[in-house]
């Protein structure tokens, strides 16, 4: 809930930003223009409600940025981090006597504080004043810019947004700033005419001497009330260092061999910065995405503590088991931990979904179908790449689509071969129907495809599909953007050596009996086989099938 207030806060923040840009661009039209555009800026902002979400957003935005500084347990933050922070605490010292300036002074003195009185401000004043209030609109942007980054990286839309959200990010402080000086450069030209300042100042109902030193007294209380708070906040968190020091020590151990120890209360992820252990954070600690998850071990440890609602629904979103958990959300009980991060520390928005509840690896029995092309060397060979490409994609369409038509997945492509599986959602029974479904379709399909083919050939493609069901470890695997789901083990190691009986046997499809029993299919009169299977110890009975296409004839 902090987090979502100190977010919409933030929106609400920007849009006012947003606004009040795109009021300054008007100034590269003209000064009327720009104060015309300020009176129905101020229907929205000045009014009641504008100023009540305005200076609500404000205080809010103000307090929770002191809040999450305080619950952190380790400053050290990612340049961005410490850039969005800085930024911050300028806004401060650069904003605090443009806004006293313009609302204390229009509800206390009676100023009408429209540009006319900014901007004669501006020019009577020093070169100091100008460079501030230019100064400030740019402070926020990019510090509101790396917030909107940092919240929307993870959204799936924001990849293809980001050149527009790009421009939009250049041109609005661009217009705002340009407008701004226009208007300022105009001002300053009518500003050479005897009495011009005194008549605006008196226009506008500027203050006397004494209210405008009232108007710096009040900016160098709310700027120093400001940095008391903030030097209260650090000074709070050395507090409750020495405070939790008492609670107890909790003690990582990273790979067998680094040891990090700190007092309760420090997250993992602050624990992992602060000895200096690489780890994944794409949200920076936010809780929104899930590469800073780890694997938690250990025996001399009380239970992990539940986790919270929003780590729940983030860990449930990508089915991960009991001991595997957010680090920068987990704050551990004194005792000794193993931890094992479970994604590289380079991992960046396309890691933070993990889709599938298996991907942290387990045992599952699946079923694993193994098909390649008889002789495809001899067909390749005399024909342009361009051809053989074009062939084994159309091979590549029909027998994948006959896969996912079954309910399998689609694992990989190995040169002219593919790999599937199936059971990853489904019960063994259902797996190995789907899986022999399956068979019969990609036989089906290579007919058709033979069939559209026919000219362009001189033989017609065969194939040989290799069908085992079995225990097999199921995880993602692999590295950077090449990891996927796949399964290793003995049955997908028999699979592939049944795709390869297929040619011993001259038939079409090689299917083990454990295949047929489990999916309750009898193929009558099929010739029955006990093999050797390489790498396996006993004999392992299979059925051989000269076309797969055949498989509902034969189980009727």
């Amino acid at each position: 809930m902090i987090g979502r207030l100190r977010l919409w806060s933030g929106y609400i923040l920007f849009t006012y930003v947003v606004t009040h840009l795109l009021n300054h661009s008007l100034g590269l039209i003209s000064l009327g223009a720009l104060e015309e555009g300020r009176r129905w800026h101020g229907y929205i902002w000045h009014g009641p409600i504008g100023q009540i979400a305005l200076y609500g957003a404000l205080s809010v935005h103000f307090a929770l940025a002191m809040w999450a500084m305080f619950r952190r347990r380790s400053l050290r933050l990612s340049r961005w981090e410490w850039t969005q922070f800085g930024l911050g605490l300028l806004i401060v010292p650069l904003g605090a006597l443009h806004a006293v300036g313009t609302r204390i002074a229009h509800d206390h003195f009676g100023v009408d504080t429209g540009y006319p009185w900014v901007l004669a401000s501006l020019v009577a004043g020093d070169g100091w004043g100008v460079a501030r209030q230019f100064a400030l609109p740019l402070v926020v942007w990019v510090h509101a810019c790396i917030g909107l980054h940092f919240s929307w990286r993870l959204k799936p839309w924001y990849a293809d947004w980001l050149p527009a959200l790009y421009a939009v990010a250049l041109l609005v402080p661009a217009a705002g700033l340009g407008g701004a000086a226009v208007a300022l450069r105009d001002f300053a030209e009518l500003a050479q005419q005897p009495g011009f300042l005194n008549g605006v100042f008196a226009q506008v109902r500027a203050p006397d001497a004494a209210g405008v030193a009232a108007i710096y007294r009040i900016a160098n209380v709310l700027m120093t009330i400001a940095g008391l708070l903030w030097v209260a906040t650090f000074l709070g968190r050395r507090v409750r260092g020495l405070w939790e020091r008492r609670a107890g020590v909790v003690h990582l151990t990273y790979g067998g061999s680094k040891v990090v120890t700190a007092p309760a209360g420090r997250s993992v992820l602050d624990m992992s910065r602060l000895g200096g252990v690489p780890h994944a954070s794409v949200c920076g600690g936010r809780g929104r995405c899930s590469t800073c998850r780890v694997r938690v071990g250990g025996t001399d440890h009380p239970p992990l503590p539940p986790p919270s609602p929003e780590e729940k629904k983030v860990l449930e979103r990508i089915g991960a088991p009991a001991n595997v958990r957010l680090a920068c959300q987990l704050r551990l009980p004194p005792g000794r931990y193993r931890i094992t991060p479970l994604l590289p520390a380079a991992s960046g928005p396309v890691e933070a979904y993990r889709r599938q509840p298996q991907a942290h690896g387990g045992e599952r029995y699946v079923v694993i179908l193994f098909c390649d092309i008889r002789g495809f060397t001899s067909i390749s060979e005399g024909r342009l790449p361009y051809d053989v490409v074009f062939l084994l994609n159309r091979y590549f369409r029909a027998t994948g689509q006959a896969v996912q038509s079954a309910g399998g997945r689609l694992d990989k492509f190995i040169g002219d071969g593919v790999m599937a599986i199936f059971g990853l959602d489904s019960e063994p029974a259902t797996a190995c129907r789907q899986a022999l479904e399956a068979a019969r379709l990609m036989a089906l399909a290579l007919d058709d495809l033979n069939e559209a083919l026919s000219g362009d050939l001189g033989e017609p493609l065969r194939i040989g599909i290799g069908l085992h069901a079995g225990p097999a470890i199921v995880g993602e695997m692999g590295y950077d953007r090449a990891a996927s789901l796949t399964a290793i083990g003995d049955t997908v190691n028999t699979a592939s050596r049944l795709e390869a009986m297929t040619k011993e046997f001259a038939v079409e499809l090689v299917v083990s009996q454990e295949v047929l029993d489990c999916a309750g299919m009898n193929l009558g009169t099929a010739p029955r086989h006990e093999v050797d299977i390489r790498g396996r110890q006993g004999r392992l009975v299979v059925r051989a099938i000269n076309r797969a296409s055949d498989l509902t004839a034969l189980s009727s």
